[in-house]
């Protein structure tokens, strides 16, 4: 199985919006058993708040179902469960570095980073358009899937011969 982990700064924006829309994406594509997704925060700032009112709001216009979620703190023993730590910005990237072990560092990525288009995903907290981060995700979780597409068929072969 393939485990991702999508961390923001306090995981009720971003991180939990990115796990949703992925969550589903992985549904439509038939991949249950293969990849499992979850979300973090690198701070403590929302830890056991539920997801912001705007990622609620537009996952539900979206027909996202949203994963049910409390915020919670990313852990050094997560570095270890985990085949991608995915932050949402350089911030959250050093974050992510700070808390996993070295020897997790090869781990951790932006979820644009996946795109032709590398870059960040600017905070809603701050900037209030929930929209372009969910555009952003919708772009980064779709070319993450499509990069894990030969791994997944590599894990469906290795069950039906197994």
């Amino acid at each position: 199985m393939i485990r991702i982990m999508f961390i923001c700064h306090g995981n009720i924006c971003r991180s939990p919006m990115a796990e949703s829309v992925c969550t589903e994406m992985i549904r439509r594509r038939g991949w249950e058993k293969y990849v499992f997704v979850s979300s973090a925060a690198a701070h403590t700032d929302e830890i056991g708040n539920p997801p912001h009112r705007g990622t609620r709001d537009k996952l539900e216009r979206e027909g996202i179902p949203l994963v049910p979620h409390r915020a919670v703190l990313l852990t050094a023993k997560d570095g270890e469960r985990y085949d991608y730590l995915i932050g949402m910005d350089a911030a959250n990237v050093r974050d992510i570095a700070r808390i996993v072990s070295p020897a997790d560092a090869g781990k951790i990525y932006r979820l644009l980073d996946f795109t032709s288009s590398p870059r960040s995903i600017a905070d809603p907290w701050y900037t209030g358009n929930f929209d372009a981060t969910y555009s952003d995700i919708v772009e980064g979780c779709t070319a993450l899937l499509d990069r894990l597409a030969p791994q997944v068929e590599q894990l469906k072969r290795a069950k039906t011969e197994g």
